[in-house]
């Protein structure tokens, strides 16, 4: 979900397992040439799937690495396929309670500039929650930890996936 972490546990996660790191939203600023709010207002969120679907295609195919992916990746059925086929994906579980609180002045997240984010924001994680389980091969529970756990969390979790 936006504002779960997946950026910052990501970055500290590939440094930990000596790993490259990959944000799909930054990489998508940087094909688009604009933020992804101007690309949402000038193109629409159709497009910006489609260019988001196209961006973890690559990123997924590059070598070994940490993807931060944007929370609605998971929308498209062939992305979901992508995550549970061909990473080890973790869903940085949060309530929909802590995701208001890390988000409520956050302007630029263009699905959130309603007249109540708060009521869209419960709407999204009703809805993509159980998307997220469906593909995830580690769930990490993150109300209340603190930053350093939930790293050392995720990099247990993954390296158990792993395997020897």
């Amino acid at each position: 979900m936006p504002g779960s972490g997946k950026s910052a546990i990501g970055k500290a996660t590939a440094k930990r397992l000596a790993l490259s790191y990959a944000d799909c939203d930054q990489a998508i600023e940087r094909r688009a040439g604009c933020s992804i709010a101007d690309f949402f207002a000038a193109n629409g969120e159709q497009a910006f799937r489609d260019l988001e679907s196209d961006m973890l295609a690559t990123l997924v195919d590059d070598a070994r690495s940490v993807i931060a992916t944007g929370g609605g990746v998971v929308l498209r059925p062939a992305n979901r396929e992508l995550l549970r086929s061909r990473t080890c994906c973790v869903y940085l579980r949060a309530s929909s309670e802590l995701l208001w609180k890390r988000l409520r002045h956050d302007r630029r997240r263009p699905l959130l500039q309603v007249a109540d984010p708060q009521a869209r924001l419960r709407q999204m994680h009703a809805e993509r929650a159980p998307l997220y389980e469906e593909i995830a091969h580690l769930v990490i529970d993150t109300d209340g930890l603190p930053f350093g756990r939930i790293v050392d969390d995720v990099v247990r979790g993954v390296s158990a996936e792993a395997g020897p």
